[in-house]
């Protein structure tokens, strides 16, 4: 016999042993449904969880990588921030030293960064005023953000209509507008709005851009500055300073709001909301300075270098804050990773809890089917068949129980979806391994009453009673 032939007679005889094996399994986990059933709930629950688990980290990963994309890598973000003021309660009497005077954030922070700092790839102010929007005898409340010529760069937010602002719109202190897409569905239904004209506050803008529809994501989204853009209207930011609203300049209309503050704010007959008091306390001309870094390893050193030039700036007045988002961000998939790793721990107790069972259930059958045993061992069958029987009806009951949960997890991450708000996402891989875990739970915790069954001596089997 050649080698061929061999090999081909060892996998008949493997192959008809197996469908042999799976055949009697089948038919004994057919004849007591309810015990095989139980057996396998501690299977389900243990992959339903994993898969939950799975899931849920998995969502989470995939809204981190949304948040990064919508923040733009190696983004250093500069925000105002009210110093903190700590000292001895003795010493609230005494004379206080002079209060050193900080102009906040302004345009010229923005000129030395850019000018200080060579690794960067873009800079941008930005300032933000809540206002109205009118056009046609329509009226809604919404913002009006100043900001640089590569501000949409820095936060990918991308032109569905017309075109950024140009060098000479911007230096040029322009009147020109790019809307979200809100207010273009809000203001523009009937005609197209590039070229048309949108009042916002007491001035008029001319519509030269429209942004595609972008939708923020996660709890975290205005920690990190990611804004819902699609109700706000961008102008260059120097157009922004001189036309709308400039925080360090000093006019008529702040010094009567100032003094009108002193004592009972009121303003118009009522109590001054908290937005409108905090808009006019407000020093600072810009309300965040965002920076984008060449490489990524640079970020930590431009960071340090921006905290050093703005304390010279500032006279050492800590009233602007420094946040790196892409370390916020990985600090904050490292926690829901840890956290994912115990709840995976966890869940995996049900699995043995399931394997346990298992082995217990087949371990009380021998005894029930000891008779079955004699007699197939009377008729020829060896140590290796009653083996493969008992193991494949084992690992039967735990696929079983494991595709039943793999259907369950999905199940479970849908509705803690739908009910909890939190992003799950079902991953083909996980299904993978899933699938495989309850395959070895089967393998591994039916393989000691398998070999016991095999190791039963015929004789006794068929005698006992």
């Amino acid at each position: 016999m050649t080698r061929r032939e061999r090999w081909r007679a060892a996998y008949a005889r493997i192959t008809t042993q197996g469908l042999f094996a799976l055949r009697t399994a089948l038919e004994a986990v057919t004849h007591n449904r309810l015990r095989a059933g139980l057996t396998s709930l501690g299977i389900l629950f243990g992959v339903a969880s994993v898969i939950a688990m799975l899931a849920i980290g998995k969502g989470a990963e995939q809204e981190i990588l949304e948040q990064m994309r919508l923040l733009g890598t190696n983004n250093v973000i500069v925000t105002p921030y009210e110093e903190q003021e700590e000292g001895k309660a003795e010493n609230q009497n005494d004379s206080k030293q002079p209060k050193k005077y900080s102009p906040g954030l302004s345009i010229g922070d923005v000129e030395a960064i850019r000018s200080v700092i060579p690794q960067l790839d873009a800079v941008s102010g930005e300032v933000v005023v809540n206002t109205t929007i009118t056009r046609e005898g329509v009226r809604r409340s919404g913002r009006v953000v100043g900001v640089d010529t590569s501000y949409f760069r820095l936060l990918n937010l991308e032109i569905a209509q017309g075109t950024l602002f140009s060098a000479a719109q911007a230096t040029g202190e322009l009147p020109v507008a790019i809307i979200g897409h809100g207010v273009r569905n809000r203001f523009f239904t009937t005609e197209e709005p590039i070229g048309r004209r949108l009042k916002v506050g007491e001035h008029w803008f001319t519509v030269i851009g429209v942004l595609a529809d972008r939708q923020t994501i996660g709890e975290n989204a205005d920690k990190l500055g990611i804004r819902d853009a699609s109700m706000d209207v961008y102008v260059p930011v120097r157009t922004m300073l001189l036309r709308i609203r400039d925080r360090a300049r000093l006019t008529v209309q702040g010094v009567e709001a100032a003094a009108q503050a002193e004592g009972m704010v009121v303003v118009g007959g009522d109590e001054e909301s908290e937005e409108r008091r905090s808009e006019r306390t407000n020093p600072h001309q810009l309300d965040r300075i965002i920076v984008r870094v060449h490489e990524a390893s640079a970020v930590p050193q431009v960071a340090d270098i921006m905290r050093r030039l703005l304390a010279r700036r500032h006279n050492a007045v800590v009233d602007y804050q420094i946040t790196v988002p892409e370390l916020l961000l990985k600090q904050e998939q490292r926690t829901k990773t840890i956290f994912n790793v115990v709840l995976g721990a966890i869940a995996s107790i049900s699995l043995i809890v399931g394997g346990i069972g298992i082995m217990n259930i087949m371990l009380a059958s021998i005894l029930e089917r000891i008779r079955e045993i004699g007699v197939r061992r009377a008729m020829g069958a060896t140590q290796e068949n009653i083996l493969a029987q008992f193991l494949v009806e084992a690992v039967l009951i735990s696929v079983v129980g494991g595709t039943a949960g793999i259907l369950v997890g999905a199940g479970i991450s849908a509705a803690i979806e739908q009910f909890a708000g939190i992003r799950t996402l079902v991953a083909p891989l996980s299904i993978i391994v899933a699938f495989g875990v309850s395959l070895t739970v089967g393998l591994v915790f039916g393989i000691v009453p398998a070999w016991r069954a095999a190791r039963q001596d015929p004789v006794v089997c068929l005698r006992y009673e």
